[in-house]
């Protein structure tokens, strides 16, 4: 059965994510040779290991939120999520919602989140399962979105509903998600978003070797357990039914998703805005005192 030898353009450009090292190679090894000798064997470590975030979460416990930030945990499926606030903010102040990306955490957010709260907001940090120090060891787009759909409507049923949402890299995939089912909240910010689910599982399949029989499989086993299917959570899918204002902010040189993931949000999200960075990469508009001023700028923006 022939293995996957190239990745997709879109595939390509999708990173550098899972990195060279020993254990990689170990583990691209171990499915080479699972999905000869057990294929159905190789389909459930090809899921398992395509919903662990890497780095695994106990590496990022020392970068979450330092001191003035209060942590509550809230219970969801089967893990929990982290909700952060800073320790003082104003009374009544708009709540916005801010969300990592894949392999992230927390603490990602707080330069964002200083940035808010300077401009009057209260701001809410949202640490996924599987991540940071929330339960769980695996999770999916699919879980984020729920995840920002609960918490969105648990905040407004408490009458804290929300000004906005920002979200990173997949986690403004599965905002843009949310927000087509109805999200409640009244702005959002997607940063660096990837654009196809799809195109990440045929890179997966590149980085690991694997045949595009197993990679099918393993992509036909995650939508029938999510009960939904790849293209759905696409821009071309998701962006017409968004009704509120977006702002898409993707630099030219991120080396994660692409900047024309960026551009297929925009293209697809009626009055949507593309701001465009230069030599900050997927991560360093994350905390670009510039990115920070024009973020903040829209979601005060009557």
């Amino acid at each position: 059965m022939p293995t996957a030898t190239s990745a997709s353009p879109a595939a390509a450009a999708a990173s550098n994510y899972y990195g060279a090292s020993p254990w990689m190679r170990a583990l691209r090894l171990a499915l080479g040779a699972s999905q000869r000798a057990w294929p159905a064997l190789a389909v459930r470590a090809a899921y398992r290991l395509f919903g662990t975030p890497l780095p695994l979460k106990w590496l990022n416990r020392r970068h979450g939120p330092a001191a003035g930030w209060q942590r509550e945990a809230w219970a969801f499926e089967d893990a929990d999520l982290g909700l952060y606030t800073p320790a003082a903010i104003t009374l009544g102040a708009p709540r916005v919602l801010l969300v990592h990306g894949w392999g992230g955490h927390a603490g990602q957010m707080v330069p964002l989140a200083q940035a808010l709260v300077a401009a009057g907001f209260a701001p809410l940090l949202l640490e996924m399962p599987a991540h940071g120090r929330s339960a769980g060891t695996v999770s999916n787009l699919p879980q984020f979105a729920r995840a920002i759909e609960y918490v969105a409507a648990r905040l407004a049923l408490e009458g804290s509903p929300l000004r906005a949402v920002a979200a990173h890299s997949l986690g403004a995939n599965a905002l843009a998600y949310a927000a087509s089912r109805g999200l409640r909240a009244e702005r959002l910010v997607l940063l660096a978003p990837p654009a196809s689910p799809h195109a990440f599982t045929r890179y997966f399949a590149h980085v690991f070797g694997l045949s595009e029989r197993t990679r099918a499989a393993m992509q036909h086993r995650i939508e029938a357990r999510e009960g939904i299917l790849m293209p759905l959570l696409e821009p071309a899918a998701v962006g017409p039914r968004i009704a509120q204002p977006t702002l898409v902010v993707h630099d030219r040189d991120d080396r994660v998703n692409r900047f024309a993931d960026g551009v297929a949000y925009r293209d697809a999200i009626a009055g949507a805005r593309l701001l465009a960075t230069e030599a900050l990469g997927h991560r360093r508009i994350l905390r670009e005192p510039p990115v920070l001023e024009q973020v903040t700028a829209f979601i005060a923006a009557a």
